[in-house]
């Protein structure tokens, strides 16, 4: 065979060439009367994943396949969040979070920026792309930023860069953050190309052009990384407890559980020790272990263990960090991450921090001092729209997301299983007749969010069709509500531990006080200060006359809690009444209440809603959906635990 036989010759016909088409078409008859003859259609080597479509593909794929000697590490996060219509408001929350205070080397809020500007217009960049249906989000975080005098060139040239890769003009900001030990960039792209077109971006090109265009500038900034700079760093992650480039190069050698040293020596000593020691590391930790000379055996669970002690060391620098901010000492003992699997459902004390655990994806974590005594560090999740701002000193409670069914679950269920496996609103009145058109509307959007998981399906006519294992199903659908939101987190006291005990209103330590089951106070660490708060309100209390000393105990006034929300309520509208002019009047169960929504008020006894008439105004207990209704009339029912409100015209909310 000669050479030649080999070469690939390609003719290339003209565009309608029939005697072409015709080669074409007589090839796709015979797979059309093969498919008939019931012959298997061939499967490709390779299946297909669409890794190459969209912009940059080519540029991707070389970069995937080589790493220049010297080099230098860019860690590179996407994120693609799809937009929804109506969801602007998403979008600048997320560049409201990136600005956020003490992200720069000052402390000072993050600056906006993009292609020509150091003070972009956020809310002009989020109108912009309130059409679009996509955006990207990035993390650029160079490995030895460090040493950068500045990131913003280097973002600006990066963007450039990718500009010429993708062959159009992109539309971006950017915030330098320097709030962590890695300096890092946060730069939001829209989803649109110059052409005003859904821009698609290759997976190839986000997964390893990107990354690599970063490394090149880095390199040319700083110079080739070398040779002993890059082998110190390798030694650094030998004793490490999370998982390094050591263990992924020891998993891709292992041989089902197996792996040889001796037959997979490099040609660098160097880096043979220490693969050497940090086998020796995972020994200890005993996820290997020594068969023989030179041949391990690596534990299968190796690479989750050590991701999971790398994400506990994390958590624990954090405390640490959010501790001395704050000017707390803690023992490390006492330091605990609330995950409500451990036989502790919920964590009740004082807010000592808010971060973000999670920069790409917005997670967002807190830490609690607990009243048993303990530091707690429990994750909230994936930050919601209608999340409330959190204040530091609060008296919180933290719950652990409970994934058994609702009690909306089971009436869709009785409902459904009265009629062969349909749920609508009119078989829901018909099983509930006294059930209002609200109550029956949380049904709806329930099963409306779990059509969207796949879990039910809707009819052309609205009818809702459920099975007969819909309780199953709800559990699965709260299983993976948990994952992005793992705990809640409730405000039971908008003032400070140090406040409370001469409040004029009903505080939660008075609850604590009065009620059957109080918590269990430790008298160590955190819980030795909400003892000494709980010893002052006793106190102030006993003055106040509102409790008397009776046979060596404490006995409290009777409707001691309504009487200082009444007497704080009284104080707050003498205020109230200067400022607007107006006459206060008394809300009592039962009470219609008819108005304008002015304000909220944050008092002892809880946030309460300031209601305005011509003549006279109300204070009854606002509701987060009465922000939406400012300057509006609403109209509620006082009711025992709450008010049921009516905002606007034919427009009902039910709390």
């Amino acid at each position: 065979m000669s050479d030649t036989d080999d070469e690939l010759r390609v003719r290339l016909g003209r565009i309608g060439n029939r005697r072409e088409r015709k080669a074409v078409g007589y090839l796709g008859r015979v797979r059309k009367l093969a498919a008939k003859a019931g012959a298997a259609r061939p499967r490709r080597s390779a299946d297909f994943s669409g890794s190459r479509i969209g912009r940059g593909h080519a540029q991707g794929t070389v970069s995937a396949s080589r790493r220049p000697a010297g080099a230098r590490r860019v860690v590179v996060k996407a994120r693609i969040v799809r937009i929804k219509s109506g969801e602007g408001g998403a979008v600048r929350a997320h560049l409201r979070y990136v600005q956020r205070d003490g992200v720069t080397r000052e402390g000072k809020p993050g600056e906006l920026y993009d292609a020509g500007s150091s003070q972009a217009d956020g809310g002009a960049f989020a109108q912009r792309g309130e059409q679009d249906r996509h955006q990207f989000r990035f993390i650029v975080a160079p490995e030895d930023s460090a040493e950068m005098t500045e990131l913003r060139p280097f973002v600006r040239d990066l963007m450039r860069q990718m500009e010429a890769d993708l062959g159009t003009r992109l539309d971006w900001v950017a915030v330098d953050h320097f709030n962590t030990g890695h300096p890092h960039s946060h730069i939001v792209v829209r989803g649109k190309d110059e052409g005003g077109k859904d821009l698609v971006i290759a997976r190839d090109y986000i997964a390893h052009g990107m990354r690599a265009r970063a490394s090149e500038l880095v390199t040319r900034e700083l110079g080739p990384e070398s040779e002993l700079g890059a082998l110190r760093k390798l030694e650094n992650e030998v004793g490490a407890e999370r998982f390094t480039r050591l263990d992924r190069a020891i998993l891709r050698e292992v041989d089902g559980e197996t792996f040889r040293l001796t037959a997979r020596l490099q040609s660098d000593p160097r880096q043979d020790a220490m693969r050497m020691g940090r086998l020796r590391t995972l020994e200890q930790m005993g996820l290997a272990e020594e068969t023989a000379p030179g041949v391990w055996r690596v534990m299968p669970e190796m690479e989750p263990t050590l991701r999971r002690m790398g994400e506990r060391g994390d958590i624990i620098k954090t405390m640490h960090r959010d501790l001395a901010a704050a000017g707390i000492h803690r023992a490390a003992a006492d330091h605990v991450i609330f995950d409500g699997q451990a036989g502790v459902a919920r964590i009740t004390g004082r807010l000592v921090a808010e971060g973000i655990s999670d920069e790409l994806h917005d997670r967002r974590y807190v830490i609690v001092d607990g009243i048993d005594g303990r530091t707690h560090y429990a994750d909230l999740g994936v930050r919601q729209a209608a999340d409330e701002p959190l204040i530091r000193n609060t008296i919180v409670e933290v719950r652990a997301r409970d994934v058994s069914p609702r009690n909306v679950d089971r009436t869709i269920a009785d409902v459904a299983r009265r009629n062969h496996g349909v749920y609508s609103t009119e078989l829901h009145l018909a099983f509930d007749p006294k059930a209002s058109r609200e109550y029956i509307q949380a049904h709806v959007r329930r099963l409306e969010a779990m059509r969207r998981q796949g879990l039910v399906e809707r009819s052309a006519s609205e009818d809702w069709s459920v099975g007969a294992d819909h309780l199953e199903r709800a559990t699965r659908f709260e299983a993976a509500q948990r994952s992005r939101n793992p705990a809640r987190i409730n405000v039971l006291s908008w003032q400070s531990l140090g406040e409370l005990p001469g409040a004029s209103g009903a505080t939660w330590l008075d609850r604590q006080l009065v009620a059957r089951s109080p918590e269990v106070i430790a008298s160590t660490g955190p819980g030795s200060e909400f003892e000494g708060a709980l010893r002052l309100r006793r106190q102030w209390l006993l003055e106040q006359g509102l409790a008397r000393e009776q046979g060596g105990r404490i006995a409290y006034a009777r409707n001691l809690l309504q009487t200082l929300e009444r007497r704080e309520l009284a104080e707050v509208a003498v205020r109230m009444t200067r400022e607007t002019g107006l006459d206060y009047t008394e809300t009592k169960p039962g009470d219609r209440v008819t108005g304008t929504y002015r304000r909220m008020l944050t008092l002892s006894s809880g946030r309460f809603a300031l209601i305005e008439r011509a003549r006279d105004f109300n204070l009854v207990p606002w509701r987060p959906v009465l922000e939406r209704a400012k300057g509006q009339a609403v109209t509620g029912v006082v009711g025992g635990e709450g008010i049921s409100w009516s905002i606007g015209v034919k427009r009902g909310l039910g709390l």
